[in-house]
């Protein structure tokens, strides 16, 4: 059953990684980068339910390769991840995406939660 759900979790975090990057392309203008970050504000998506979704869907397809592996240095090494990805984002990231965006930013910031998906999409007004 632990395979089963890790292969689940690596197709979904594949599936989101893969959407997330379209959008930072095709909506945002710009890339995942620092040195070439996007022109727009990106709120669709995965996005209306969580801020960083590229974050979770790399957690996901590296706790997917745990349970699929069932190897807990995998455990480790995704817990790890999150912490350094947690760390830039608090930071960095969140910082010069407040200084980019200002109150839009603001918005979507105190209505998407960081980690933990909303249950509902949020819709900007």
């Amino acid at each position: 059953m632990a395979r089963y759900l890790g292969a689940a979790l690596i197709a979904a975090g594949i599936s989101g990684l893969a959407d997330s990057f379209l959008r930072f392309a095709l909506q945002g203008l710009g890339t995942p980068a620092p040195i070439a970050p996007t022109r727009h504000l990106i709120v669709t998506g995965l996005y209306r339910y969580v801020r960083n979704p590229m974050y979770v869907a790399v957690a996901a397809i590296i706790l997917g390769q745990a349970l699929l592996f069932g190897d807990w240095r995998l455990f480790v090494y995704g817990a790890l991840f999150c912490l350094v990805c947690h760390l830039f984002i608090i930071a960095y990231e969140e910082p010069t995406l407040q200084k980019s965006f200002g109150p839009e930013y603001e918005l979507f910031q105190a209505n998407v939660p960081r980690w933990i998906p909303r249950l509902t999409a949020w819709h900007k007004e």
